[in-house]
């Protein structure tokens, strides 16, 4: 057996805090990096190609009234993600595990739509990026997408693919807001009568509504951020303030990037321009930067179109895949990273096959993902009000269960009547 050597007391102790310091700041410094990480992931994950040409195209059509469907996919997204994001993170189970101990096999049903539905979003965010280099560059919207796909492939392979998801996100977040900032201060939109119709609409459209809150919270994107906190050890009762402070901020961040990319382009159409929606070729948002800025707002739009998609098809891959270990707990780790190059390749390829129009389809994925959302969220809903015991003990505020339920009520209701409008969008 080793004997240990005699040391001074006194030194012992300096080294161990010398050694232990460090450590405490590193973990610190870890948890806050996956924390705003998280939050870029779910912001922009909510902000894709799929958004933008949403908004461009339901701004054209409805002017200053598409305000109201801002509003209410903030208010449904507030509804949502903290409830989601507070579940997850303090019963430590990702959601289709989640939602099998509580009501067995709704888990498996939860992941296949998410999947399904993340599969959809993706084939839309690669059809984005290539709009977006097709812009840039002038390269051919297909070529364009492979070579996107091709990027986020390489993220992946990366030894430290979780790290690297983070830091992309956040730059490329912090620099779409900014491009759109600028865009929306040249366009100079009717701020008046667009906060006016945020609160008192002259149109109510719920297809739209259905389509845009699908298309920032619906789907995968419910579950990006609290799935990559878990990944990341962020789980527990003792972490409640900080996964909350997390999503409010994101919810934030991408409230402010909807409400202001939507006054860039009403600036345009309220100035008489009229903008296609309806063509095999149209490209509603690039034409509404174009007439913004002149050459300059076009490449403005490649650009943030590009950083829209590419973080989205890391966004959307990500979290879907995070849902295959309910079926094979073996998906973990770089088999995790694998299946997720398998699913963008996936992606790619249905894409390159297909021959819908990149914006048409980007409308119908947002509307779809609409459809999934309301199915999770009351499995989430059930949880809250029935099954505490999957939350550690924690005692769960019943305010956020009755606007969650509420959210759910309305979710149900949207969907419903949005479900016709939505597929027929498939047929034009």
């Amino acid at each position: 057996m080793d004997v240990p050597s005699v040391t001074d007391p006194a030194s012992t102790t300096t080294s161990a805090d010398a050694t232990e310091q460090p450590d405490i700041r590193t973990i610190a410094k870890s948890r806050r990096t996956a924390l705003i990480g998280a939050l870029f992931l779910m912001a922009t994950s909510a902000i894709g190609p799929g958004f933008i040409t949403q908004t461009a195209t339901f701004t054209a059509q409805m002017g200053a009234a598409f305000a109201f469907g801002i509003l209410a996919s903030i208010l449904i997204d507030f509804a949502v993600q903290l409830n989601v994001w507070r579940m997850i993170t303090v019963s430590g189970k990702r959601a289709p595990e989640l939602a099998n101990l509580a009501i067995p096999g709704s888990g498996f049903l939860l992941a296949f739509l998410v999947i399904l539905g993340g599969l959809v979003f993706n084939i839309g965010n690669i059809a984005g990026a290539g709009l977006g280099l097709n812009v840039l560059t002038g390269l051919d919207a297909k070529i364009g997408g492979l070579l996107s796909a091709v990027f986020a492939i390489a993220i992946f392979l990366a030894k430290r693919a979780g790290a690297v998801v983070d830091r992309v996100v956040v730059i490329a977040g912090l620099l779409m807001i900014v491009l759109t900032v600028v865009v929306a201060f040249i366009s100079q939109p009717p701020i008046g009568d667009a906060l006016r119709q945020t609160v008192l609409p002259d149109e109510i459209n719920f297809a739209t509504i259905t389509t845009i809150v699908g298309g920032t919270v619906g789907g995968y994107i419910t579950y990006a951020g609290a799935h990559r906190l878990l990944a990341s050890g962020t789980s527990g009762r003792e972490h409640v303030k900080e996964v909350n402070r997390a999503a409010f901020t994101g919810i934030l961040v991408t409230g402010v990037m909807r409400y202001v990319l939507f006054l860039a382009i009403l600036g345009v159409v309220a100035g008489g321009v009229a903008i296609d929606t309806s063509g095999s070729a149209a490209n509603p948002a690039a034409q509404a930067f174009q007439a913004a800025a002149g050459e300059f707002g076009l490449r403005v739009f490649g650009a943030i179109f590009w950083i829209a998609a590419i973080t989205s098809i890391i966004g959307a891959a990500y979290t879907s895949v995070s849902f295959l270990p309910v079926f094979s707990k073996t998906i973990v780790g770089r088999r995790a990273d694998f299946a997720t190059i398998v699913f963008i390749v996936v992606s790619l390829v249905v894409y390159l096959l297909i021959g819908t129009a990149p914006a048409t389809l980007m409308v119908f994925v947002g509307g779809f993902n609409g459809l999934i959302l309301p199915i999770g969220l009351t499995i989430f809903m059930y949880i809250g009000w029935f099954r505490g015991d999957l939350m550690n003990g924690y005692r769960y505020p019943r305010w956020l269960l009755f606007i969650g339920t509420a959210a759910a009520a309305l979710t149900w209701y949207m969907a419903v009547m949005a479900v016709g409008p939505i597929f027929s969008l498939l047929t034009v």
